[in-house]
């Protein structure tokens, strides 16, 4: 079986690279968005939309302008796949998976992505990665990178830039262990099993309230966009990736624990954020799961998990 797998780590640039990885990452964003513009444009005009070929065409034309020649000290790559990534986009929403694609801010987001493994060169021995027009980067390589590399993307979030490797690797078929469980999802229990079992709420906002509150305030006493406001909202962002990164950290454990001893899970077709606290019981009496409410319906035979339509 194939897998395709990404691996995550963080980089560890010189100042002269992350000056060119904001630029490559705003030449991603404006490509993005101009292309956004035109096909906007034709959309409202009744026209069809421009093809992923044709935009390429319109990139070619907007690097050799005079008004966008800074275009041209980018890789080409990337900016490809910007409009690839677009073109996409207008695909989910034409097949109402997805909303009408929106336009890209600075600071939210920031990435780009090398798509030909040719150009790429990873030496994990001595734990840096080539990517064109960007050199040799230094990573913290916390495993090993397992398969053929595919595709990189690099990214920023709070101040620190990221780099996630995607491979592919022969593997074999996982052989499923344990047996059914169904899981309610609730607000004074995170997840409550079948069996009995449940998982407690990790509440990682309250443990960074206090500081994450401070921080807010004191962005909010700067001059908006002056330096001192860029910094303090630099401190609130990293106090908020914290808080992001222990709930991923703990959704991934959790989810490998269940999945790893079952070979079956029912999970209820409900919006968690729209339960509210005393609809679900406290901590100390909270409501459990009707077992009679749990009735399978897969939504593909090959995964182990199954949704089941919400009790009215």
């Amino acid at each position: 079986m194939q897998r395709l797998q990404a691996f995550k780590y963080e980089l560890m640039p010189n100042g002269e690279q992350v000056r060119k990885m904001r630029q490559f990452a705003g030449m991603a964003r404006f490509v993005f968005n101009r292309g956004l513009a035109l096909q906007k444009e034709r959309y409202e005009a009744g026209d069809k939309k421009l093809s992923y070929a044709a935009l390429c065409k319109q990139l070619t034309g907007w690097r050799n302008s005079a008004e966008t020649p800074w275009l041209r000290d980018g890789p080409i790559h990337p900016l490809q796949q910007s409009l690839k990534d677009l073109d996409r986009a207008y695909a989910n929403f034409f097949a109402k998976r997805a909303d009408f694609p929106r336009f890209k801010k600075k600071g939210q987001r920031d990435s780009f992505r090398y798509p030909d493994p040719k150009q790429i060169r990873l030496d994990q021995g001595n734990r840096r990665l080539y990517l064109p027009k960007l050199g040799w980067l230094r990573f913290r390589k916390s495993r090993e990178v397992l398969g053929t590399v595919k595709n990189v993307t690099v990214s920023q979030s709070a101040g620190r830039w990221f780099v996630s490797i995607q491979t592919e690797r022969e593997v074999a078929v996982p052989t499923p262990t344990g047996g059914a469980v169904g899981i309610d999802m609730g607000v004074a229990r995170f997840a409550t099993l079948s069996d009995g079992s449940y998982l407690a709420p990790l509440n990682s906002f309250k443990k960074h309230q206090t500081a994450l509150r401070k921080a807010q305030q004191a962005m909010s006493r700067k001059v908006k966009f002056s330096n001192n406001w860029k910094k303090a909202k630099g401190r609130v962002q990293k106090i908020q990736a914290r808080i992001a990164n222990a709930r991923r950290d703990y959704l991934h454990k959790a989810s490998a624990t269940i999945s790893q001893n079952h070979a079956l899970v029912v999970l209820e077709d409900l919006q968690v954020g729209n339960m509210s606290r005393s609809a679900r019981g406290s901590v100390e009496q909270p409501e459990p799961p009707d077992p009679a409410e749990v009735w399978p319906q897969p939504l593909d035979p090959r995964s182990g998990v199954v949704r089941v339509p919400a009790p009215a």
